[in-house]
C-alpha cells in the first residue's frame, strides 16, 4: 500500500516516512505543492498526508485537485490548529485533520483508523510478473513455489523494488526506505540485504535474473 507525505519540514517528513515505513507502507515524499501533484499522478498512492502550508501551492489547494480526480483518504496537517484550517479541509474533501505537534502513534493510529473507513485496512499483495509480496504475511511467492519468509528488512527492500519492478532504483532511495536515511557507509549494508535477498528468490544466487545490479546507480528487479 503506497503513501504519499508532503511536507516542506524536511525532518518532520522525514519521520512521518519512516513511521509508516516501519509499519509495512511503501511511503512516496514530496517538498512542496507542485512536486506533491506530480507524484499523486504519477504514483496513484492509496492515502495522501498533505500539510496545509507548503510552497509552491498550499495543501488546500492540492486537496481540492485531488479531489477533482480521487476519493483516495487525505490527512491534513497544521500547526495553527485553528476551527476555520479544519473546517476549510473538510469542506475541500479531506477525511481526517492533525494538529502538530503530534506523535508517531497518534498519527499512525489516526491513519489506521482512515484505512478502516475506507475498507482498505488490510493489504492486498503487491504482484508484479512472476512474484507476489504479501505485507501482511511477511512472504514472497516466484511463481508457484512455496511462499517464502521474508525480515523486516527484506520485505521493505523488496516491497519499494517490487513498486518500481523493471526500473533502477538509486541506492540513496533504498536506503532511505529500508532504514529511514542515509550514509556512505550504509551501502554495504544494503548490500549485504540484497545478497541475503537473493538467497531467498533467486534459482541461482551467483547469477541473478530477478534482483539486478545497476552498476553505479542502484538495483532493479526484473519481473518478465
Amino acid at each position: 500500500m503506497k503513501m504519499l507525505v508532503a511536507d516542506d519540514d524536511r525532518d518532520l517528513r522525514e519521520l512521518i516516512g519512516f513511521t509508516l515505513t516501519q509499519a509495512g507502507y511503501l511511503v512516496l515524499k514530496a517538498g512542496d505543492g507542485p512536486s506533491a501533484l506530480q507524484t499523486f499522478e504519477d504514483e496513484s498512492p492509496d492515502l495522501v498526508v498533505l500539510d496545509i502550508n507548503m510552497p509552491g501551492a498550499s495543501g488546500f489547494q492540492v486537496c481540492e485537485a485531488i479531489r477533482k480526480r480521487s476519493r483516495v483518504p487525505v490527512m491534513m496537517l497544521t500547526v495553527r490548529g485553528e476551527e476555520e484550517d479544519l473546517v476549510r479541509a473538510l469542506e475541500l474533501g479531506a477525511d481526517d485533520f492533525l494538529t502538530k505537534p503530534f506523535s508517531p502513534r497518534t498519527l499512525l493510529a489516526r491513519i489506521k483508523a482512515l484505512l478502516r473507513r475506507a475498507g482498505m485496512e488490510n493489504a492486498a499483495p503487491l504482484a508484479a510478473g512472476r512474484i507476489k509480496l504479501d505485507i501482511e504475511e511477511h512472504t514472497v511467492q516466484i511463481a508457484q513455489s512455496e511462499p517464502v519468509r521474508l525480515t523486516k528488512l527484506e520485505l521493505r527492500l523488496l516491497q519499494m523494488l517490487l513498486a518500481n519492478a523493471g526500473h533502477t532504483v538509486s541506492s540513496d532511495r533504498l536506503l532511505i526506505q529500508v532504514w529511514g536515511h542515509r550514509n556512505s557507509g550504509d551501502r554495504q549494508l544494503l548490500k549485504q540485504l540484497v545478497h541475503r535477498l537473493r538467497q531467498k528468490i533467486e534459482s541461482d544466487p551467483a547469477t541473478p535474473q530477478l534482483l539486478q545490479t545497476a552498476s553505479g546507480a542502484g538495483y532493479k528487479l526484473v519481473v518478465d
